[in-house]
């Protein structure tokens, strides 16, 4: 999935990180329970997560995108801003940015190799950082990079859940919940509000609340119980009930921004006079800047067959079956996606592919299933599950040569592409 790594320090710092557990490549089931790894490693490298002030962002999906909107925000009110975010979709440095740009390869080494020393004396020590994950160094390489970066503002993505995630030695100013569906019901519980318990989990004491979640729906009553325990005023930004996914996520971010000029935090810059944050920081030019790659991602593709026909191609990861579907409607606002569809997926073994193969079926969708990496579901388990579905889809185990046939087929029929089910596999197609 990722583009070549060039630091030779990077790739010998990765490959140590490898020999840790990560969630994020083996199937879930279980999860540890405490805090105590992150706690010591961030000790012993002089609690860098308390350099900066920090907005913590958790919910099942949206979250990527509304943490760069967060993130362009700030920076345009002339804060110095880092963001951490995962998974990455073409490299592993996407996931550490400071001021819009993701963190360069020889930094992002040396913040590891730091975090791996730590988490050596940790072992040797026999102390609590001994038992530290991948995704538990890379995090606490991030906050170093933030410390010595000098931003003044950090802008976290949970990894899974809230509660126990590894971003979660943090204090916040503001903690989001964008928004709770059933995912990872191994590990976080069967049902939303189980679920939303896990994520109120970043709320702390001094923290406001932002979430689109009504305090009349399941999953809103656990965020509002945990922020009234802890003495937090929630914030909930009204949308439309057919708001797009962007328009969902602008008005989470602009919510977000209001509250830190509720707060009293002020824009910086000679240019004009200081005024309160707010949501007049994202113009049309901001949120078209804070576009992540394989979220919702539009092009045309030339394909040079019959009259130099061009192909929409739209690359999304979604990968949760009430996210597909927001996406599909979506699209289906806009004219040239109302065209049959030829979708190219691939579905990991613990993500819901009845769910999401169920949201395709009220579109005009054939399929071409895929396979994208170690925690890829068969396709052509996957294509039994379309049939009893009545979804006319065939097998491709080459994830380049489905989207080739794809965009053949396409510019045939006069239909569209969409590359979805899986992040991993928008980095392949993405990066060829």
């Amino acid at each position: 999935m990722s583009s070549r790594i060039e630091s030779e320090r990077l790739s010998n710092s990765l490959a140590e990180l490898d020999q840790l557990k990560n969630w994020e490549r083996r199937p879930r089931g279980d999860m540890r329970v405490d805090l105590e790894p992150m706690g010591d490693l961030a000790r012993r490298l002089g609690d860098p997560q308390n350099s900066f002030r920090i907005v913590h962002v958790a919910g099942t999906k949206g979250k990527g995108s509304t943490c760069a909107l967060i993130e362009v925000g700030l920076a345009r009110a002339g804060f110095s801003v880092g963001r951490y975010a995962s998974p990455h979709v073409m490299h592993i440095t996407e996931r550490v940015s400071i001021d819009g740009s993701p963190v360069g390869e020889e930094r992002l080494a040396d913040a590891l190799g730091a975090a791996l020393a730590a988490f050596k004396d940790a072992r040797r020590e026999a102390t609590g950082g001994q038992g530290a994950t991948w995704f538990d160094i890379l995090t606490v390489s991030a906050f170093l990079i933030f410390r010595s970066e000098r931003v003044e503002w950090a802008v976290l993505e949970t990894g899974l859940g809230g509660r126990w995630d590894s971003t979660n030695i943090v204090q916040s100013d503001v903690a989001v919940i964008t928004n709770i569906d059933l995912e990872h019901t191994e590990i976080l519980g069967k049902t939303r509000a189980a679920i939303a318990f896990e994520k109120a989990g970043i709320i702390k004491r001094g923290a406001t609340v932002v979430t689109l979640l009504p305090e009349a729906d399941e999953a809103g009553a656990v965020v509002s119980a945990r922020a009234a325990e802890l003495g937090c005023a929630v914030r909930r930004p009204t949308v439309p009930a057919d708001a797009t996914i962007e328009q969902r996520n602008v008005a989470v971010a602009g919510a977000v921004l209001d509250v830190l000029g509720k707060m009293g935090v002020m824009t910086k810059g000679a240019s004009a006079m200081s005024e309160p944050l707010g949501e007049q920081l994202l113009d049309p030019s901001t949120i078209e800047a804070a576009r992540l790659p394989g979220r919702l991602e539009k092009f045309a593709v030339d394909t040079s067959h019959g009259d130099n026909a061009k192909v929409n191609v739209v690359l999304d990861g979604a990968h949760v079956p009430f996210n597909l579907a927001a996406v599909l409607s979506d699209l289906s606002q806009e004219e040239k996606y109302r065209a049959p569809c030829i979708a190219v997926m691939s579905i990991a073994e613990d993500k819901d592919a009845a769910g999401l193969l169920s949201m395709m079926t009220r579109h005009d969708i054939s399929i071409i299933f895929t396979t994208a990496g170690a925690r890829s579901r068969s396709p052509e388990q996957l294509k039994a599950i379309a049939d009893t579905l009545g979804l006319l889809s065939i097998v491709m185990l080459d994830p380049l040569e489905a989207y080739q046939e794809a965009l053949a087929g396409a510019t045939e029929l006069g239909a569209w592409v969409l590359v979805t089910g899986s992040l991993y596999l928008v980095g392949i197609i993405r990066s060829a």
